[in-house]
């Protein structure tokens, strides 16, 4: 496949840090667009300098700002990436061997997520596998929940055919402890937001954290990352418990 057939959707907002290195992770030839939900740095200046195509438009949301940027796209082929994301070399080298037949519509990828400079391959972590090349117009986006959308937690789904491919993308999840804490409190504020927890719900989801921190840290081996799995496999289980205490205590 000809990278030049496939445009790199990548969102933005204050991205100086990482736009440059999601950028030149790229195929080569590929075509970048930087949707950019109107960034106070230098996002959109070093992006264009490396050569990208930038949008700018107030920030509503992941889904809707995916949605207004595919209709910018004018490639067969569409791969969504963050910032804060990068292309492989093994996967940019197997985009550019495929042969895709007319059957195929989406491409499933796995993702590597780091913690700092720590790459987590357990707690459930990896493959994180989940479609990010798809032919324009033939995916839409889904999510589990309401408040799984609210946190901007969407993925794709095509109608036809969706293989998968080995290489993977890596993904700078968090930089540091400070960074998580500071991304779950976000992340979980906009679920507790979207949907009012019952007593029940509460309760519920208190119970299931130990089982659940267990899981991720014996069966889906999480204690085997060290520390930094340890710690992940516990705020993984965490989570669910504090967006229902967070929507149960949130007036409406």
């Amino acid at each position: 496949m000809d990278p030049a057939g496939i445009t790199f959707v990548v969102l933005t907002r204050d991205e100086e840090r990482n736009i440059a290195e999601c950028l030149r992770s790229l195929p080569s030839g590929a075509p970048a667009l930087v949707f950019d939900s109107e960034s106070t740095d230098r996002t959109r200046s070093i992006a264009a300098d490396m050569g990208a195509r930038v949008a700018v438009a107030p920030w509503r949301g992941v889904g809707p700002a995916r949605a207004a940027a595919e209709q910018l796209v004018q490639t067969e082929w569409v791969f969504t990436l963050d910032a804060d994301e990068r292309v492989a070399t093994p996967l940019a080298v197997e985009i550019a061997a495929l042969e895709p037949s007319p059957a195929i519509d989406a491409y499933s990828i796995p993702r590597a997520n780091y913690f700092g400079d720590q790459w987590i391959r357990g707690a459930s972590w990896w493959p994180d596998r989940q479609v990010r090349m798809y032919r324009k117009g033939r995916a839409s986006q889904k999510a589990d929940n309401a408040r799984r959308q609210a946190a901007g937690h969407v993925y794709y789904e095509a109608p036809g055919r969706t293989a998968e491919l080995r290489g993977h993308v890596i993904h700078h999840s968090y930089a540091s402890v400070d960074d998580y804490r500071r991304k779950f409190k976000h992340y979980t504020d906009a679920e507790a937001g979207a949907h009012r927890a019952t007593f029940g719900e509460f309760v519920a989801a208190w119970l299931v954290m130990p089982i659940r921190a267990a899981w991720l840290l014996t069966w889906r081996r999480g204690v085997l990352d060290g520390w930094a799995g340890i710690y992940v496999s516990v705020a993984s289980a965490l989570y669910p418990a504090v967006v229902a205490t967070k929507a149960l205590r949130t007036p409406r």
